[in-house]
């Protein structure tokens, strides 16, 4: 009886251990870095092209034969498209374009435009790639087009905007949407088709840029319908912390196809190589031998900014592997950067075993294969019920990441390797060590997370582990030091942004908080050199991958100070050391000062939420202020620094009083200390409890979160009073002010359902709309590293 009791036991912990993730908005196949990143789109596999993040073509292709019948089981080939007004990513286009605001029939094809200017598209702010730079809050776009017959399978339209955009047809608004940068393609439906006439025709476009970078352009396609080609059905998907794996029914046999990208954040020089392994796994399962070959082919685009650059590619043997590389021929190496971009400078790599049966060829110079074009095939051969395995690996060198301070740097990996080469047949020599320290690693990751959190909360944590590293790249610095920079994905294309630090903190704590530093301490080296002499933190240190110094349009002197605070009194937390804060104290010393003076009750400002405006006496961004005061009081304390510290603990307490006066709006807090009947997340209030600063009692924590619980929508809680939509790592950070996991769970399971069913089928969106689930802007953003924050409570509670 004791043993099955045992057994019942060890069943019971099963789930735990091994049950992961089964849905996601888009799947992480190829995840490293915010240039090397591919996704699908789609629940199946093989029903949609695979993308980078940002929603361009990143195309992987794979086919199964089995006894000589063919079968597609990933991706599908880039759609063939005719143009009717190309955008730019095909070709540089004219049409006409005033910045003053036009009479009210702008947009009809009767409309006389001869006064406006002519100039090549696409347009956008300066350092944006653009053919035509765009200053201006706003701009009118005209382009025509000739239709000679209406013969048409699927409009297509096109858009790149940033911010607010309208597009009209003859005349006909046929799409409108706001804030923020966005890279979309919108199938249009047979209703607009028939607004296009034989003849002449006007597609007119308005752009607003309300802050930041603006970009906008726009084409106009007719979807050629896909070649037939019979579909492996797909039985499962299954998606763990560093793996995304797919099983598949065809022909006689099952397929698995696992993607594994081992980003072990605690092993940086495994972390480091920017390698990922496919692994194809066939078995027969009707009891017969059957004949199978597996083919696939990686597209050039993955080493290209747009489609009309030209590039080469070559086949080579290094050791046992066989290896392709792919680059662009002109290779402008740090030339390009902004947001809604690729690389195009470096090689992407494929390298296989030199096996009996294994062939290699680089692929056709129209990069439009076919199954029989391929440009790997893997002849199995006779495959009964036992599994046979074959690996492969997608790699890119970029040359070099970035550029820090007019100084161009490596990635990591190149300290460890002399050549790419060496650094991919030690990656496939190791794969059996690699791929078992993942299993480990994914395993442990979930087990924790589910004892912190719940199933819910750890498959959130799951879906948001790949795409949060994957916003950053891992850099030597000229001294051998860790650099860590991210990329703003979609909101701006910022690099070494703080208040994109701040919110991804908590998975780099767990996990390696070198790499934080990493993050840090070049925005306080920026202020430490001279180069940036404001009182207050930088936003950022310049637009990916160009780091030279801020490029933001404006600054956010209380956010950025008390994140910088905080952030060192939590990495000083987390190493069980006061060294960091140490090395950079008259600096933080000059900061809390700044709080001192201008954070309790804050000017006009922008905080992290800047998409939500300018907002005066912010009751969030003065909690952040107190809570930086006191954060830096401890670490002051521990220093030995004890008249210091008590001169700050006292202001940091008496703001804290002070703020529970001010703020208080009967049974809740308001969004500012002066516009009662508001609210908003207190989400800083959760460093409070973690550093166990004590500044605010128990009530204020148990006030807020009871009135939260009665302003949630379907999708989540609302950030604050003024509009419906909400940032779900704040929500995460909000959960955890409660005390219970009632309470916990009520706020969790909204955002999980948000990301089991927003209609947004790209990499989960952190700012979405709480009503029906759809993105408002951003996406592939590391901030989902928030969502660890609770596993970061729990640890923190446990070991100190």
């Amino acid at each position: 009886m004791k043993k099955i009791y045992v057994l019942l036991i060890a069943l019971s912990v099963i789930p735990c251990l091994f049950a992961q993730v089964h849905k996601a908005p888009a799947y992480p196949l190829i995840t490293h870095d915010p240039y090397f990143s591919i996704w699908s789109f789609s629940d199946q596999l093989n029903e949609s092209v695979t993308r980078h993040w940002t929603g361009t073509d990143h195309s992987l292709l794979g086919y199964v034969s089995v006894d000589g019948k063919l079968y597609k089981f990933l991706g599908a080939p880039p759609k063939k498209k005719e143009a009717l007004l190309p955008n730019s990513d095909l070709m540089a286009y004219e049409c006409s374009f005033t910045e003053t605001k036009p009479q009210d029939n702008w947009q009809l094809p009767s409309f006389d435009d001869g006064g406006w200017q002519k100039a090549k598209g696409m347009f956008g702010s300066k350092n944006m790639d653009a053919a035509t730079e765009w200053n201006s809050k706003e701009i009118w776009l005209r382009r025509s087009f000739t239709v000679t017959e209406k013969n048409f399978h699927q409009l297509l339209l096109t858009l790149k905007y940033d911010d607010n955009i309208k597009v009209y047809l003859n005349g006909d608004k046929i799409y409108e949407a706001g804030c923020c940068s966005s890279s979309k393609e919108i199938l249009l439906s047979k209703e607009i088709e028939n607004k296009i006439r034989i003849g002449k025709n006007t597609l007119a476009v308005y752009c607003e840029n309300t802050g930041g970078p603006g970009i906008i352009d726009a084409g106009l396609y007719n979807l050629l319908p896909d070649e037939p080609v019979l579909q492996a059905t797909q039985t499962s998907v299954n998606i763990s912390a560093t793996q995304t794996t797919y099983r598949f029914s065809c022909g006689g046999i099952n397929l698995t196809v696992k993607f594994m990208s081992p980003l072990l954040a605690n092993n940086l020089d495994v972390y480091a190589r920017p390698i990922s392994y496919i692994s194809f796994t066939p078995q027969a399962t009707d009891g017969k031998q059957h004949d199978v070959k597996i083919y696939f082919h990686n597209s050039a685009d993955i080493a290209r900014n747009k489609v009309n650059q030209q590039v080469s590619s070559h086949t080579d043997t290094y050791g046992s592997l066989l290896m392709q590389k792919t680059g662009t021929t002109t290779q402008p190496v740090l030339k390009r950067k902004g947001d809604d971009v690729r690389i195009d400078w470096g090689y992407s790599y494929l390298a296989v075993r030199n096996e009996k049966g294994t062939q290699l060829s680089a692929p056709t110079a129209e990069d439009k294969p076919s199954p029989t074009a391929a440009n790997l095939s893997m002849d199995y051969g006779k495959i009964t019920a036992a599994p046979v395995t074959k690996t492969i690996l997608l790699a890119y060198d970029d040359l070099y990441s970035i550029q820090y301070f007019n100084e161009n740097l490596q990635a990591w990996w190149k300290k460890i390797f002399s050549s790419t080469e060496e650094m991919l047949k030690k990656s496939m020599d190791e794969f059996t060590k690699i791929e078992a320290a993942c299993k480990r690693f994914d395993q442990q990751l979930y087990t924790d997370a589910v004892k912190a959190g719940g199933e819910n909360y750890a498959r959130l944590c799951v879906l948001a582990y790949r795409e949060s590293l994957a916003a950053h790249k891992l850099v030597r610095g000229k001294n051998n030091e860790i650099l860590f920079p991210q990329k703003e994905n979609f909101s701006n294309g910022s690099i070494w942004t703080v208040d994109v630090t701040y919110p991804s903190a908590p998975l780099t704590l767990i996990y390696n908080p070198a790499l934080l530093k990493g993050m840090v301490e070049p925005i306080m080296a920026y202020s430490e050199s001279g180069r940036w002499t404001k009182p207050f933190p930088a936003h950022d240190l310049g637009t990916y991958p160009l780091a030279n110094g801020q490029t933001y349009g404006e600054d956010m002197p209380v956010e950025e100070s008390g994140n910088m605070i905080i952030l060192t009194a939590a990495i000083c937390k987390a190493e069980k050391s006061l060294a960091f804060a140490k090395k950079h104290w008259p600096l933080l010393s000059q900061w809390v000062e700044f709080l001192n003076k201008d954070g309790f009750d804050p000017a006009n400002q922008l905080c992290t939420d800047d998409f939500a405006g300018h907002l005066a006496r912010n009751t969030n961004l003065s909690m952040k202020a107190i809570v930086g005061i006191g954060a830096y009081a401890q670490m002051a304390q521990q220093l030995g620094k004890t008249a210091e510290a008590n001169r700050y603990r006292r202001i940091a307490k008496d703001y804290a009083v002070k703020w529970m006066q001010m703020a208080n709006d009967g049974d809740h807090y308001a969004l500012t200390f002066d516009r009662k009947g508001t609210w908003s997340q207190k989400y800083n209030l959760v460093w409070d409890k973690l550093l166990k600063l004590n500044l605010f009692p128990g009530a204020v924590y148990e006030k807020e979160i009871k009135y939260y619980l009665t302003q949630q929508n379907k999708y989540g809680l609302p950030l604050d009073s003024r509009k419906t939509y909400t940032k779900s790592d704040w929500i995460l950070w909000t959960s955890v002010l409660t005390n219970n996991d009632r309470d916990f769970n009520a706020l969790v399971d909204p955002v999980y359902k948000y990301a089991m069913e927003t209609p947004s089928r790209i990499p989960l969106a952190d700012w979405h709309e709480t009503t029906d689930g759809k993105q408002v802007g951003f996406q592939a953003r590391s901030v989902v590293g928030g969502y660890f924050i609770k596993m970061l409570e729990k640890e923190w509670r446990r070991k100190l």
